[in-house]
């Protein structure tokens, strides 16, 4: 059966949004190019039959953008986007500790190992900004942690510590789907994870709060991520570019010791203790 692929371009800044909202809007896999550029470039997979037009628009309008970006498109056969698709979904090695990759790929021994397909949610491991936060549990996490993710979109930053050893793990999402999907990887992995809608997160403070989504967003939340941060406890906060990382620890400074601890391909992690 053929397929469909959309090429479109976004501000850097909107590419993760877009590519989790693209996926939510019916592309069976959507990959990010340019990571280090001000305009990203997503090739998404749909349907041959799907009507891209009202497919893009409604990922825009998920995505908070202004307006749908222009974009083209190209049929290809079931067999490239197969191959195509695990071409760019490579496993990626975190610090000492972790491995992630899809379920066709063979972790190396001694690693903790967490499969994700493509397909399902934005955040397979490939994404700077995930890597970046991969690193911060890969180095935080020592083991019985309670750890919550806040945008848990695929829930591989909650996967990942359960892995790693955290003794609970929350994901909280916006989006139902991305809830749905979520559980679903967590029970591919064989690990429990809570995951609710923010108004349904029970009462109770976290080890490490880990956020992966926006600037503003984050700005937003951040008597709230702060409240959910026990004393002591650390958070890592995500999705933002260099430019942007000042900004967002001058907003958490009010509760957090919090600094740029990590850069790669233009994005940056803020990271800090709670006091």
């Amino acid at each position: 059966m053929p397929w469909r692929a959309l090429t479109l371009q976004v501000e850097a800044g909107a590419a993760e949004a877009m590519s989790d909202a693209l996926v939510e809007a019916g592309a069976h896999s959507v990959s990010i190019e340019n990571l280090e550029r001000e305009r990203q470039t997503l090739h998404a997979i749909i349907a041959i039959g799907a009507d891209a037009n009202r497919l893009v628009g409604r990922a825009a309008k998920a995505a908070g953008l202004a307006a749908a970006p222009a974009f083209t498109t190209t049929e290809v056969a079931d067999d490239d986007w197969v191959r195509k698709s695990q071409a760019q979904f490579p496993p990626v090695e975190i610090g000492e500790r972790l491995w992630v990759g899809p379920s066709w790929r063979e972790p190396p021994r001694g690693r903790v190992a967490v499969r994700l397909d493509p397909g399902l949610a934005f955040g397979t491991g490939t994404h700077a900004t995930t890597q970046l936060v991969l690193g911060f549990l890969e180095q935080q996490i020592k083991g019985g942690e309670r750890v919550l993710d806040y945008g848990c979109g695929s829930g591989i930053l909650a996967i990942a510590a359960a892995k790693l050893g955290a003794a609970r793990v929350d994901g909280v999402d916006i989006d139902p789907q991305a809830l749905e999907t979520a559980c679903a990887n967590a029970h591919g992995n064989s690990i429990e994870l809570r995951a609710t809608l923010p108004e349904e997160l029970p009462a109770g403070s976290y080890d490490i709060v880990v956020s992966n989504i926006l600037a503003q967003p984050l700005i937003a939340l951040a008597p709230l991520l702060a409240a959910r941060t026990k004393p002591g406890g650390r958070i890592a906060l995500a999705g933002i570019l260099e430019a942007q990382a000042a900004e967002l620890g001058a907003a958490y400074a009010p509760w957090f010791d919090a600094a740029t601890q990590g850069l790669q391909e233009g994005w940056a992690l803020v990271a800090g203790l709670r006091r």
